[in-house]
């Protein structure tokens, strides 16, 4: 069975090659794009499996490549992971807040970028059971069989982590639960975690959910946990 198909953004020729030997290596059918334009062309023409990505692109940039192909139906599922030398929160944040899915910075370890891409994969396919019960709590609504969040009965678009970790803290309210515990939760055990990937997860989520994002609450020297 064929597998799936990602589409490697990058401008630098010896980063790019890289990404496609690594991951032709593992199975992957792999197209490379060096430019933002380059990349919304074949990832509109070809609707690839998975997209990984630089934010620092010629022409357009990696996060209006983000922006665009989110806002277009047709490739607004696409998951997608940031490759960055920028290791600044806020460019980071603002990624995640766009619809991406996973963030690496650079200089980055090939093992650990195939195992983000696999993660992220797994996640895609995973559908959640029609039986979970959606969940109300405070002024939040949680749907796992639509994927759907509400707040206020206002729609709240999340990423696929972001929608796993607030799924998993609010069903066991007061719990406190260490950063290794969320991800191995949301994405799997064998998932490469450090506390700022957590952190910076965490803050994507709060600003989403506005002031209800007051509901996440850090638990020092811990983790975090939802509030009762």
């Amino acid at each position: 069975m064929a597998k799936e198909k990602i589409l490697v953004v990058d401008d630098e020729e010896d980063i790019l090659e890289l990404l496609r030997y690594n991951l032709l290596r593992e199975g992957y059918n792999v197209s490379c794009a060096a430019s933002g334009e380059e990349a919304l062309r074949l990832a509109q023409s070809e609707i690839p499996d998975l997209l990984v990505q630089d934010l620092m692109l010629p022409g357009i940039d990696g996060l209006e490549v983000t922006k665009i192909l989110k806002n277009d139906s047709r490739t607004k599922d696409i998951p997608i992971v940031m490759l960055t030398a920028k290791g600044e929160e806020a460019d980071i944040v603002t990624g995640l807040e766009l619809g991406a899915d996973d963030y690496i910075t650079k200089p980055f370890s090939p093992r650990v970028l195939v195992a983000r891409v696999r993660a992220v994969l797994r996640r895609k396919v995973k559908e959640y059971k029609e039986e979970t019960p959606v969940l109300r709590i405070h002024d939040i609504v949680i749907n796992p069989g639509r994927h759907e969040v509400l707040v206020n009965d206002k729609p709240v678009q999340l990423t696929l982590t972001e929608f796993g970790i607030l799924n998993y803290l609010a069903r066991r309210p007061g719990w406190v639960f260490t950063r290794s515990q969320i991800m191995d939760a949301v994405k799997g055990e064998d998932y490469f975690v450090t506390d700022r990937s957590v952190d910076v997860q965490i803050v994507g989520l709060r600003k989403k959910l506005c002031n209800a994002g007051k509901f996440i609450e850090t638990v020092r020297g811990v983790g975090y946990r939802f509030k009762e």
